[in-house]
């Protein structure tokens, strides 16, 4: 009998520290959440000069160039150790570079995605590290470890590629053609590019519907008026190389324009593949003579360099201009208030990923032509002097 009081008091008691001690774990645990482990306070406030790392998809690109070096500079400038890395075009490179920035203690982790879904494990350890993770430009796809997202209106460069087209033609003000036109989209591994064709196909698929658009090539198995935006890989540009584009530009003027045919307008996504269109043309064209009649509208994104040049010079029509340096500015806005504990501002939206609606901050793309093609300088984008090098008839 009085062995098993014993034994029932010490069975209570062990009970009791389980308890106790389970009750100080999960104590602790939510401790840790609200304080928020990527922070050092309990306002969620990181230590100065805290890591951030920064994660760009390839350098062989200009406007990545000038997008990590904008956001680099403010953050170093404002006291935050910098790491950065460009991905060389490789999701598996961009992993390892997102897991070495958890390794030295990356508190917030930017990332501009090589292919969206591919980098969803490492921003997963990310997270579970207690890093902060925000997609830039490119969303991170079928993860809950985003926290932010930061681009511009991607529908929107597709409307205003769209909308180009479709005044320079004529085609609002009643022009029946039939005009013929090729049409173009970006890196398949790209989710922005989905979007890009999408806000120019809402537009442009009832022309080619009624058959005042019409693509006479085979191009991607043939673009009609019952193209459908599921079908919108099948006429990409993997990595938006201009190489492969002035490829498949020359095959489809080999096919479908070896006999004079008239080309009026080609939809290319951004600045790379329009370069690939026009050498393709002088290539296989050279009939074709900028500022003229013959030579088909050209679109573009990006404003990179060889664009502002191209378009001085007839041979790109406009480009849609992604001021970098405000989208460096608003991730920028992002990590400070994230670092200082506060709550993020300025966001205008939300971007679904497949698994959750990422809050986004949204900015306004702009129409770039040879009548205003000076904004580059403006906006501090391209100096006034590079910008009339570029500009200088040949």
């Amino acid at each position: 009998m009085t062995t098993m009081k014993v034994f029932s008091r010490v069975a209570h008691t062990t009970v009791a520290m389980i308890a106790s001690a389970a009750l100080l774990v999960g104590l602790g645990a939510c401790s840790a959440t609200r304080s928020g482990s990527a922070g050092g306070s309990s306002s969620g406030a990181m230590e100065k000069g805290a890591t951030i790392g920064i994660s760009m998809p390839t350098k062989s690109m200009e406007r990545w160039n000038k997008d990590g070096k904008n956001l680099r500079t403010k953050l170093e400038k404002a006291g935050y150790k910098v790491i950065l890395s460009y991905a060389d075009d490789k999701p598996s490179q961009q992993n390892a570079d997102i897991e070495n920035m958890v390794n030295n203690n990356a508190k917030i982790i930017v990332v501009a995605a090589k292919d969206g879904t591919s980098v969803g494990p490492a921003v997963e350890k990310a997270h579970e590290a207690g890093a902060k993770v925000i997609a830039y430009d490119r969303l991170i796809m079928n993860t809950e470890a985003v926290d932010y997202y930061a681009t511009f209106q991607l529908e929107q460069v597709g409307v205003l590629q769209a909308k180009y087209i479709i005044d320079k033609l004529g085609l609002e003000k009643g022009a029946k053609g039939p005009f013929n036109m090729e049409v173009f989209t970006g890196s398949p591994d790209d989710n922005n590019a989905k979007f890009f064709f999408k806000g120019a196909w809402e537009l442009l698929q009832p022309y080619f519907k009624s058959g005042v658009l019409k693509s006479i090539s085979n191009h991607g198995g043939g673009v009609d008026g019952n193209f459908t935006l599921d079908k919108w890989q099948s006429i990409s540009v993997m990595s938006w190389k201009t190489a492969q584009t002035q490829t498949d530009m020359e095959s489809i003027l080999d096919s479908s324009y070896a006999h004079g045919e008239k080309l009026d307008a080609v939809l290319t996504p951004n600045d790379d593949l329009a370069q690939g269109v026009i050498n393709a043309i002088q290539t296989k064209r050279p009939d074709m003579k900028p500022g003229t009649d013959s030579w088909p509208v050209i679109t573009g994104q990006d404003a990179n360099e060889i664009a502002v040049a191209n378009i001085s010079q007839d041979l790109q029509s406009m480009t849609v201009f992604k001021d970098v340096a405000k989208l460096a500015d608003a991730v920028y806005e992002m990590v400070v208030q994230l670092a200082e504990g506060k709550d993020v501002s300025g966001l205008n939206g939300s971007m679904n990923n497949g698994v959750v609606d990422v809050k986004s901050k949204l900015l306004d793309p702009l129409t770039l032509e040879k009548s205003n093609l000076t904004e580059v300088v403006k906006a501090n984008f391209i100096t006034q002097e590079r910008f009339d090098e570029l500009t200088k008839q040949q």
